[in-house]
């Protein structure tokens, strides 16, 4: 079952570092590791992820026996926290690939998966806002972070979005890859936006069914990526 045994830390350097730690030793699948503070919380291309103590949904989950593409795993844990964040909060959530969850065009969470793929296991990694007031993010995300209590006014238990986010994951990590690539699909935050990376610009077209992302570039040429950063043009 998804969610047990649980391992919890009141601080850590990071949820994966420790959940990569105890599956190379064999923890079992399902196996969750979470924590009210990280030291060193880890996002894409390197970044750090900080959030104030008790304020989020820090954890990494354990999956074994891959049924899903190891590609398709980022999509699995967008669409269930996406699902386990509206089933909590009176709150729409769009995807933007490759790994954020935007409200209002505001990242509301983010996704690393990690691990040893040929060995068969992963890490998913999520960090979600829950309780974080606009006030308590560094100057320079002010603009463009939320939590659930700033999107909605609730003031929500990080054990009761925990739960949720759990029941979710066990749910979409059986889902046949069409339906979880239609379920991402329809939450796509870049479809039909002008968006920019590094080697052009283009207008997003949606993802195929490995979890690329299509763009039509301004050069006429229709660039499939698999990985890296991509950002909204300017306008």
């Amino acid at each position: 079952m998804i969610g047990t045994p649980r391992v919890h830390y009141r601080s850590t350097d990071s949820t994966n570092q420790r959940a990569r730690e105890i599956a190379a030793r064999g923890a079992p699948h399902g196996t969750v590791v979470t924590a009210d503070q990280q030291s060193a919380g880890r996002g894409r291309q390197g970044r750090t992820w900080s959030a104030p103590p008790g304020s989020a949904v820090l954890m990494s989950l354990i999956v074994r026996n891959l049924g899903q593409s190891p590609a398709l795993l980022p999509l699995v844990a967008a669409v269930a926290l996406c699902e386990a964040a509206e089933s909590v909060a009176e709150v729409r959530c769009e995807i933007k690939w490759p790994n954020d969850v935007w409200v209002d065009r505001r990242k509301l969470a983010g996704i690393l998966v990690e691990g040893r793929f040929a060995e068969g296991w992963a890490v998913v990694g999520v960090g979600l806002n829950v309780l974080t007031r606009v006030e308590e993010f560094p100057p320079e995300l002010r603009s463009s972070a939320t939590s659930l209590l700033a999107a909605t006014g609730a003031e929500l238990g990080n054990e009761d979005v925990l739960s949720a986010l759990l029941e979710s994951l066990e749910r979409r990590l059986s889902t046949r890859p069409d339906e979880l690539l239609d379920a991402w699909r329809a939450r796509d935050a870049l479809y039909g936006e002008r968006v920019s990376w590094n080697g052009g610009e283009g207008t997003a077209t949606g993802i195929d069914d490995s979890g690329a992302l299509i763009v039509d570039s301004d050069s006429g040429d229709r660039v499939t990526l698999d990985a890296g950063e991509v950002h909204l043009a300017p306008d």
